[in-house]
Order: structure tokens, then sequence, then C-alpha cells
């Protein structure tokens, strides 16, 4: 092979395999696609605020981005500390004791995912409002006539949100510090308690210390969604640069605004970004391979065990059990079931729809973009591959706002080209129909894919791939019969979990929608800008359930993967 032929093919790695040119054309058009669907709205961006908008840009540089850049850090920083703390508490609790109604947490701590947060902003400012039943009750308890005759911490207020994301949020934490505390060789541990060490010293001293990158990961995907929301963040009334956004475009009617604050805003995508990186900085170990043996539990016995019960009951109280609890009451006690509204059928059809072609997108795009660094690891995919997985860190209403001039451009060359062709135009094709959702859609959701595959081939011995090609087997026939049946779990791990992120977005979904389109989750933003959103109980319980379904996967998963036995400490 010449030295130029070995440069185009990149380094040699094991489970390599020699593409042929229109296979390796083929790799390159996807690769180059799927990140073309996240740098194209990227750079729209980036042009709309350059040409600025002269007359409302110094009201925004006065007003709107000092007030707007403050709220959004307390909230981050509330939620960050927040979120580490009921994450890591309880992941600790659950991994390191056994106590009653351990078995039981294990399925319900990450249940509080199934919760987009803007359903438990819209649940927890009517059960603490002024007319809600926890004032209500108080009053007549205590003979307090009006609001005015005591005192109550508003739950419309930036302490209120950072609870309420808190706790619908810290799942990601804890599903992060789990695994990594599941997997930590009690060889460590063990030695450790040989020498005197109590649970808290090894917590401190161990336990954290390994689990810092996943920690960090866990924290960083907290902040994300958090920056990603508009209806709790709005219904809370607080002023975050996501809301900003939202309502310079759509309020102020000025697109190049909402890009200028949306560019502040990646600055600080990117400094969490980066955040997170740190924290993961030159931070590993190697476990001996002879003593792969996971930490045994330590039983807790009396006011030690409730106390440890009642720890990680809270935040399952407060994220999921209550929420839910107040939803399925609404729904019995409104008759939303007998009354059962007829366009609620056609809104679930419609977001259940665009979810699965949204999701057939992405594991598509995922498959294809990732396999080919199996057979042949190219710099330029690789390139292509980091691009494509930025999406998700890039909230959806400034996602969604770069999306606008690509979708029209797109349609414009289509009624061109149609023009041409037939003498008629025909009109928006992607921007005005529902298409632009699923592009907006597979634009940010696809980083989960991606990453699944490339988990899922990592697991998949080279052996394998080397077997297949001694016996002739062609790239395409090597991932048909070999890659795809094995990474099967991942992929139906992924395409779950990006079925149910697309029934729960909100901020894309308003702001890409065609006119009289609803989904579930617009369905009940309607109701809660009005000011009923009980009304809505019914599809935001539809939306809760389907989210319990990846939830109750991943974590039948996990258990299937570690066990440990417990021993009993007095």
């Amino acid at each position: 092979m010449s030295d130029v032929q070995r440069r185009i093919d990149g380094p040699a790695t094991r489970g390599a395999v020699a593409l042929g040119p229109s296979v390796k054309l083929l790799a390159f058009a996807i690769a180059l696609g799927a990140a073309t669907l996240v740098a194209l709205p990227l750079a729209s961006l980036v042009r709309f605020a350059v040409v600025g908008d002269a007359e409302i840009w110094p009201h925004l540089a006065a007003y709107v981005l000092p007030v707007a850049s403050v709220q959004t850090l307390l909230l981050l920083a509330g939620v960050a500390a927040v979120t580490a703390v009921a994450g890591i508490s309880t992941a600790w609790l659950v991994t390191t004791f056994e106590f009653p109604g351990r078995q039981a947490m294990l399925w319900l701590l990450p249940l509080p995912l199934a919760f987009p947060t803007y359903i438990a902003a819209y649940v927890y400012v009517d059960i603490f409002d002024a007319a809600g039943p926890v004032q209500t009750s108080l009053r007549a308890i205590f003979g307090w006539r009006v609001p005015g005759d005591y005192w109550f911490p508003p739950i419309r207020s930036l302490g209120g949100a950072i609870l309420v994301f808190s706790f619908v949020l810290y799942p990601y934490v804890y599903l992060a510090a789990r695994a990594m505390f599941q997997t930590q060789c009690a060889v460590f541990i063990d030695a450790a308690r040989t020498l005197g060490a109590r649970p808290w010293r090894l917590l401190r001293d161990i336990t954290l210390p390994l689990a810092r990158p996943a920690l960090a990961v866990g924290v960083a995907l907290a902040l994300l969604e958090t920056l990603n929301d508009i209806g709790a963040s709005e219904y809370l009334g607080v002023q975050t640069l996501t809301l900003s956004i939202f309502t310079t475009w759509i309020n102020r009617s000025s697109l190049p605004g909402a890009a200028q604050i949306a560019l502040s805003m990646l600055v600080l995508v990117a400094a969490l970004i980066a955040l997170e990186r740190y924290g993961r900085k030159r931070q590993g170990y190697q476990s001996a391979p002879q003593d792969g043996r996971i930490a045994t539990r330590i039983v807790l016995r009396g006011s030690a065990a409730w106390g440890a019960a009642l720890a990680c009951l809270l935040p399952v109280a407060l994220g999921f059990l209550i929420p839910a609890g107040f939803l399925l009451r609404e729904v019995i006690q409104r008759g939303l079931v007998s009354g059962f509204d007829v366009e609620l059928i056609r809104h679930t059809g419609t977001t259940v729809t665009l979810a699965a072609c949204a999701t057939a997108a992405v594991l598509l795009i995922g498959i294809a973009a990732a396999v080919p660094l199996r057979l042949v690891r190219l710099p330029f995919l690789v390139a292509c591959l980091a691009v494509a997985s930025m999406g998700y860190a890039i909230p959806g209403t400034v996602l969604a706002l770069g999306m606008l001039s690509p979708l029209v451009g797109v349609d414009e060359a289509i009624n061109w080209l149609s023009l041409r062709l037939t003498g008629a135009q025909v009109g928006l094709v992607l921007a005005g129909s529902s298409a632009a959702l699923v592009v907006a859609y597979s634009a940010r959701f696809a980083s989960i894919p991606i990453g699944f595959v490339q988990a899922g081939l990592a697991r998949v011995s080279g052996e394998f791939d080397d077997a297949a090609r001694l016996l002739g087997a062609k790239p395409l026939t090597l991932v048909r019969t070999i890659h795809l049946p094995l990474m099967r779990p991942a992929l139906a791990g992924a395409a779950l979990l990006v079925f149910v992120d697309c029934l729960k977005e909100l901020p894309m979904t308003l702001l890409l929608r065609p006119l009289n389109v609803e989904t579930l989750s617009t369905y009940i933003y309607q109701f809660a800008t009005r000011g009923n959103f009980e009304e809505g109980a019914l599809a935001a319980l539809l939306i809760v359930a389907a989210g319990i379904v990846p939830l109750v996967y991943i974590v039948r998963l996990a258990e299937v993967a570690h066990t440990a036995g417990p021993r009993s400490v007095r």
C-alpha cells in the first residue's frame, strides 16, 4: 500500500476494513450531513446576530441581558448544588447500605425524569399557590382569612424554580453516580475498612474522587436541561436567557435580537461543557484484574435504616409521587376520562407520529454516522461525528432559531426547481410543515443514538470482524449480520430515550410547529397560559406514563448487570 493510500485510510486499527471508494464516499456524505444538521443552524444564528437589530439591541443590553444573565446563573448554581446533593446521597445510600424499602427505591429514584420540568412547575404552582390546597388548609387550621395574615414562601420565585428543577432533574446525577458506585472494585473499599475507615470517610476519600468524572457529566446534563426549559421558568416567573430569546422573537418580533441573546447563551453552554470536561480531566483508575468483586452492602438497623429510607423517599416524593398523584386526582375529579376531549386523540396521534418519525430518522443517522468509524477511522469522520454530537448541548430555543433560515432556504431551492420543471411553485415544504419539527428533533437528539451505537460497538470484539472477513464478508454484510444484531439492546435504549424526549419537547415545538398543529406538550402549554392547567392533566399524565418506560428499561439493565449481596454490620 502506498503512503498516499495510508494517509487516506487513516491509522490501522484492530477490526479496520478497507472500504471501497463508493462506500467511503457514502460514509463521508452521511457524516457530513449529520454534522450539517447542527453546524448550519449555528452558522445561521451567527449571521442573524451579526446583522443585528440597531433599534432593540440597546434595550436588550441595558434591561434584558443583565437581569436574564444573573437569573440564569443563579438558577444554574442552585440546581447544580441541589441535584448534586440529592443525586449523590441517594445513589450512595442504595449502593452502600441495605435498609427497608431499598429495592423499591432502586426503581423509584429515577422516575422524576419522566416528568417534564414544565409539567412539574404547573403542578407545584397549583399545590402551593395562595388558592392551592396547602395554603387553603393552613388558613382553615389556623384561622387565617387572607394571604396577608401570614407569610408563605412563594413558589413563583427563583428559589421555587431551583427546587422544582432540582427534584425533577436530580436523577441525571443519581444514575451517573450509581453506575460509578456499582463498578468500584471492592479492593479499595475493603482495604479502607480494614484500616478502620467509617462509611462517611469512605465516601469522602474514595467513592467520590473515583466517581468525579461521572458526577461532572450528570450535573452538566441537569444544567443543560435547565437551560433548555421555557415553560417552567416562564410559569415560575424566572427571566432566564432562554425565555428572553423566546419573548424577543415572538413578542417583540425581533429575530436578530433573539439571535444575539442566543449567541450570549451559547457562551454559557460552552462554559458548562468546559466545566464538565475539566471535572473529568485526567480522572481515571484501573482495578486489579484478579479482583473484580463489588463491595458488599452494609445492613443498617434501627433509626439509621429508617433515616436512609426517608432520605431516599423525600426526592422521590417531591419529584414524582406528589406531582403524579396530583395529576391523577385532577383527572378523576374533573372527569377528564369520562368527558374525554376528542381533540386529545388527534393531538396524541400527531405527537406520536412526529416522535416516531424523528426516532427513526435519528436512529438511521446514528447507525450510518457511527458504524463507519468501526470499519475505518478517518479524522474527517471523527470530526463530523463530534459536531453532530453537539446538538443535545444546544438549547432547543437556540436550535429552533438557527433552523429557521436553513429551512426557508431549502424551501426556496425546492420552489425554484419546481418552477423550472413544472412552471408552478409548491409553497413551503419544510418550514411550513411538520417536517421542520422532525428535522429539528433529529438535529438535537442525534447525539443520543450516536453515543449508544458507539458504546454498543465498543462491546463487540474485533475478533468477530476478523472472523467474518476471513470468510469473505463485505463491509455492509458485516454490519448487517454482526454489528446490528449485537447492538439491539443499545439501539432499543436509544430509541426509547429519543421517543420520550420528542414527546416532552416544548421549546422547539412551540417555535417551529405549523399553524393549527398541537402536540401533547403544546396542548398542555395552552391550558397553562390561560390559567387552567388542570384541564390538561390527562395529557400531562400521558406524557409522564410514556416517560416511565425507558427509565424502567434502563434500571432493569443496570440491576441485571450489577449485583451485590448484603452483609450484616452491627
